[in-house]
């Protein structure tokens, strides 16, 4: 088997590369996240929402504190998603405590967080159940402000690619020559397809999303480069924004393209697993095209216990605003579950991150 190494470099930009830059994360409140449940509260049950802001934490460890401090075993705490541990994310927590049992949450005292409110509600919070993340990032330094602000404005109103974010790959650093060394993860992902064991349940994990999502993205890049995301084609695997909801193209249509227009509806590329890929006619095509290009990691990939399945090609921040401030710009956006900010600062403007 020759050395496959995975590189992240390439992939396309729904428009040119841009050309404004700025600095990304130069304190952990540059980078803000709110998570919206999309949710109320019952107010009774079994399970206890913690919503916390946090800082300088990792959420798997917050959640072995959490764990810790109500004496359950750390099955019985669960999350929607990570969260960066250089930023500050308010985010929520699910505990499983039967029973009347509860806790005085001002003897929570874990350094680096802060408890907002505390609810009972009477289903679990499992991984994925949000609705979304509201952003509020602040970029300094930015050379041509102006012109980061057109772009914003621009990815609001035609999306942009829903690449995986660099966050997934694992920790990126710049080299003083100015080359991107690939993140931990990924290179966990290189050794696994090279024939290394990864005995670590977590870090194996890791490498898996890593190696997937690495995929999805070459595939997305693909479609950009033939010109065709922003189109729909026969055979389309379809998805309704807001939704699960999917249904195939028989064919390209005046009414699907005024609805993706209205970004009621985006195309999908393949979550690579075991199974079909659910595309048929010219999309299929295209699919299955780019996927023999990398026939090692689609073997890989479908080999372990992963079932095929679709994400979005294309996304939309919204509910953006945008403060200037000199060379500072403070930007809110909200993005559905699973979305990466940095994707869409992508798309707008180089980064250097500090962190």
């Amino acid at each position: 088997m020759n050395t496959m190494q995975l590189n992240t470099q390439h992939w396309q930009y729904l428009n040119d590369k841009p050309v404004a830059s700025g600095l990304l994360k130069q304190q952990a409140e540059d980078f803000k996240v709110t998570e919206e449940l999309g949710y109320a509260m019952v107010g009774e049950g079994e399970h206890i929402y913690v919503e916390l802001e946090k800082t300088q934490l990792n959420t798997a460890y917050v959640a072995e504190q959490l764990a810790s401090f109500c004496g359950l075993p750390l099955r019985q705490v669960t999350y929607a998603g990570r969260k960066d541990k250089y930023a500050v994310p308010r985010q929520w927590f699910g505990l499983h405590v039967p029973g009347k049992t509860e806790f005085n949450w001002d003897q929570f005292t874990l350094e680096g967080t802060r408890i907002l409110q505390v609810q009972r509600h009477n289903k679990k919070l499992r991984t994925g159940q949000l609705k979304g993340n509201t952003f509020e990032i602040t970029l300094r330094d930015v050379r041509e402000p102006e012109a980061v602000i057109n772009r914003l404005h621009q990815a609001a109103q035609q999306g942009v690619p829903n690449y995986y974010g660099s966050q997934r790959f694992g920790i990126q650093r710049i080299s003083e020559s100015g080359e991107v060394n690939r993140g931990g993860n990924l290179m966990m992902a290189e050794r696994m397809l090279n024939g290394e064991v990864i005995k670590n349940r977590n870090k194996r994990s890791m490498a898996l999303s890593a190696l997937r999502s690495w995929l999805f993205n070459e595939m997305l890049s693909t479609r950009i480069a033939e010109g065709r995301l922003q189109a729909i084609l026969p055979g389309d695997v379809i998805n309704l924004t807001g939704s699960n909801s999917i249904f195939v193209a028989d064919k390209e249509t005046e009414v699907l393209a005024e609805r993706l227009n209205r970004q009621d509806l985006s195309t999908t590329i393949p979550l690579w697993g075991k199974g079909d890929i659910g595309s048929a006619g010219e999309a299929r095509t295209i699919e299955l095209k780019t996927a023999a290009r990398y026939s090692e990691v689609t073997s890989f990939l479908a080999a372990q216990k992963l079932s095929m399945e679709r994400r979005a090609a294309i996304i939309w921040p919204q509910r953006l605003e945008c403060n200037q401030q000199g060379d500072t710009l403070i930007i809110r956006f909200f993005l559905p579950s699973g979305c990466f900010a940095t994707t869409v600062l992508r798309e707008c403007l180089l980064t250097t991150e500090l962190a």
